[in-house]
Order: structure tokens, then sequence, then C-alpha cells
């Protein structure tokens, strides 16, 4: 992770250009595998969408046929770089944690108003929840879509049966994908995450947003800063020199005083 605070410039890098690369990759081919997804229907005459300039080519099969596979090698290989990756790299940050569908409930209630958002970390716990259904929602279509294609190019007579079921499976999921599209949309849409908008496309936002509302996230990073930086200031000091050690002189006891010797008698 390339996570720094850039304290001069009130901004805070939440991702790095890596990732930046990996989200975009995953979103461009996505949205391309649903746009032809669809284009494989016949609806692209049906409803004119050959009329819309740059769409002239959605009624050929075979064009959105190969734009598809071409879009689906992207995306596999994205989700698979993104798995190995961040896993390689122990980073664990969009794992659902004990206590998110609670934590969730309470950030959907504080934007309308009742109650208070409580302090988070850098993702928010329905930001993790709705990575593993979307995690899962990729994975259905990514195995289901192997088994098309597989057919389509290697095996003409595969067993009616498996075609049938990846078929429906595709198509189930493609729907799930589609909604879980336009509920990121959404997400984005609501006001208290619009400075996170930003971060989408530079991998950084403003610092004082991250202290409101990311607090922990903020004070995971601040935390080593501040410990070293009184680690530095203790090395840097001068050593006061080592007082010599006073030994305590004894005390001489008095010379008991000689007592007059008596006269003689």
């Amino acid at each position: 992770m390339a996570e720094k605070i850039l304290a001069a410039r009130n901004l805070v890098v939440r991702h790095a250009t890596l990732e930046l690369i990996e989200h975009w990759a995953i979103a461009l081919s996505g949205l391309v595998l649903l746009l032809t997804g669809i284009f494989e229907l016949p609806i692209a005459k049906r409803y004119y969408i050959i009329t819309v300039p740059g769409l002239g080519w959605s009624a050929d099969f075979i064009t959105s046929l190969y734009l598809h596979y071409t879009a689906a090698f992207i995306f596999t290989m994205a989700g698979i770089f993104h798995i190995v990756y961040h896993g390689l790299r122990g980073e664990k940050g969009l794992l659902p944690q004990k206590g998110d569908l609670t934590q969730s409930i309470t950030v959907i209630k504080s934007f309308i108003g009742l109650g208070e958002e409580p302090p988070m970390h850098k993702y928010l716990p329905e930001q993790r929840l709705a990575y593993v259904g979307m995690a899962f929602i990729i994975l259905m279509l990514i195995a289901s879509g192997l088994v098309k294609t597989y057919k389509n190019i290697y095996a003409p007579d595969m067993s009616h049966t498996v075609l049938l079921m990846a078929t429906w499976i595709h198509n189930i999921f493609f729907v799930l994908f589609f909604l879980a599209f336009l509920a990121h949309m959404a997400a984005i849409a609501l006001r208290p995450n619009w400075p996170m908008v930003r971060g989408i496309f530079t991998g950084k936002v403003r610092l004082d947003y991250a202290r409101h509302r990311h607090a922990l996230w903020i004070n995971e990073m601040e935390t080593p800063a501040v410990l070293a930086a009184k680690a530095a200031e203790t090395n840097s000091r001068p050593e006061a020199p080592a007082e010599a050690e006073s030994v305590p002189e004894q005390a001489s006891s008095p010379a008991k005083p000689e007592q007059p010797e008596k006269d003689r008698v």
C-alpha cells in the first residue's frame, strides 16, 4: 500500500497507481461485458440502438461476441491479479469483519439523520459486505462464461444439460452484476460519499474528510509516525553529564574532653 498523509496539501493517499489501474480495468471491461452481453440479444435493431452514433455495430452478433471475449479476458486477468497481488501482500482491509452488518445499519441510519456515524477504518462496513457479494457474482460469471466459451471453441457437442445450466447461471449472475453496478453508482451519488469520488480518479482524498469519517484509519497511519518522531527526538537529545557521586565523609566524633585530675590528698 502507498498510503501516505500529505498534510501540507490537505490530502491522504488512499490508493496506489497500480490499484487504480486494477480498479479501472475491472470496471471498464465489466461495462463492456454488460453492453455486449445485451447486444448479443436481438434488441439492437428492435429498440433502434443502432441509430445511436458509434453503436451501429451493436446489431452484429459476431462483432459483439468478439468484443465480449476480449473484455472477458481483461476482466478475468484483472480479477486474478487482484486476488494474487493483494493475497501475497496480506491485505485484508476489504474482507468482512465482525459487526459489519450492525455498523452498516448504523451508517445508513446516519444518512437520514437517525444518529451519528461512528468513526471508520479505511473502508466502510457496507463496502466490505458489498465486496464479498460482488466477488461471488464475478466468480460465478467467470466460471459459467468459461464453460460457454469452451463449448463454442473446443466442444460443440457438449452435454445440453451442462450448457443449459451454465447459461442459466451466467444469465442470472449477469442480472445480479447489473444490479450491483447500479447499487455502486447509487452509493456514489449519496452526498456523504462524494469526497471519495476524487480517490477513484487520483487515488487521493481530502485529509480533513478522512480525519472526520475514517478516523481509525488515519490514527493507524499517524501512530507509527508519532512514535518514530518521539524516538528520534529522544535519540537526538545530548546526554547529560553523569554527576560525580559524592561519598559522604564520615563525621569524626568529637574528642571527649579530659576530665580534670582530682587533687590527691
